[in-house]
């Protein structure tokens, strides 16, 4: 086990594990860390806890020390900074013709590295680009394309929900997210309705996935053959939540009747529950493209 603090230097950001190096801190302290690329300034999200040591990625860096009112007033310097640059950034952009958009600038905390992050449909020639930005600020220039889900991350926005985004708000990772889940999930497979503002498959189909993949298993599947209370019939359609299905009976005159059981009323023919494996879904171009991380 080992002693360590979680830091997150962006909001919604990675939490980052630390050796707290014998500092007192506490939850919402701002702190500065050794990372991999430099000195870095970062809020403590996680506070001191004992962790296994094969969730600790090695080297295990020190947190420096607590951030100070003159930190503080770097970070405020630095932001302004990053404002100036974007808009530098976007100019020299044009002025290069590239095809790219310019998304977001970060400064490191001790100036040592300016990064700008861009999305652009293919790979991007930018090396006189780098060198014209180089030649302004002065230092080391980074330009990290990026896809259209970390573009949503970063920019923000409000969701189909009308709440604010998940990735923006408290989502350190993505998720991975399928045609399928929304599929068990019974919801519309038009993609303009299960498509965040990225354009791809929205985050929170994940959320309650693990919810239906368990209510499922509870369920007979379409077309099955299973008995009721008053007799034998084929499931025409479930219903998840109230843990219902709908069924298609033939009565000894032979006409249908259609009827409703509770999932605890009925019995799988040779005991066999539904099976876990799924029709395959034909995808339009479209949804194919939602898949397309």
């Amino acid at each position: 086990m080992q002693l360590v603090v979680g830091v997150r230097f962006k909001k919604a950001g990675k939490i980052y594990y630390f050796d707290p190096n014998q500092i007192e801190l506490n939850l919402e302290d701002c702190v500065i860390v050794e990372t991999a690329r430099g000195i870095e300034y970062g809020e403590v999200v996680v506070p001191p806890k004992l962790v296994p040591n094969e969730e600790i990625v090695s080297p295990l860096k020190q947190v420096l020390r607590k951030a100070s009112d003159e930190d503080n007033r770097q970070v405020l310097e630095n932001k302004a900074r990053e404002k100036e640059a974007f808009e530098t950034g976007a100019a020299k952009i044009a002025a290069h013709g590239l095809p790219m958009k310019l998304v977001d600038v970060e400064l490191t905390f001790d100036n040592n590295k300016l990064i700008f992050y861009f999305t652009a449909d293919g790979r991007i020639d930018f090396r006189e680009l780098v060198k014209d930005l180089a030649a302004v600020f002065k230092t080391r220039i980074e330009l990290r394309q990026i896809g259209v889900r970390d573009e949503a991350k970063m920019l923000g926005g409000l969701g189909p929900c009308g709440l604010t985004l998940c990735c923006s708000t408290f989502m350190g990772d993505f998720h991975p997210v399928s045609i399928k889940m929304a599929k068990e999930q019974s919801l519309s497979l038009n993609p303009t309705k299960i498509s965040g503002l990225c354009g791809r498959l929205m985050c929170c189909l994940k959320y309650e996935q693990d919810f239906y993949e368990e209510a499922r298993r509870q369920m007979p599947k379409v077309g099955k053959e299973i008995v009721t209370p008053e007799g034998r019939a084929t499931v025409l359609e479930t219903n998840i939540l109230k843990q219902r299905v709908k069924v298609k009976m033939i009565t000894e005159d032979g006409t249908i009747d259609l009827k409703e059981f509770s999932a605890a009323e009925v019995q799988y023919v040779n005991g066999q529950a539904a099976d876990d494996d799924d029709d395959d879904l034909i995808l339009n171009d479209e949804m194919e493209a939602l898949l397309d991380e």
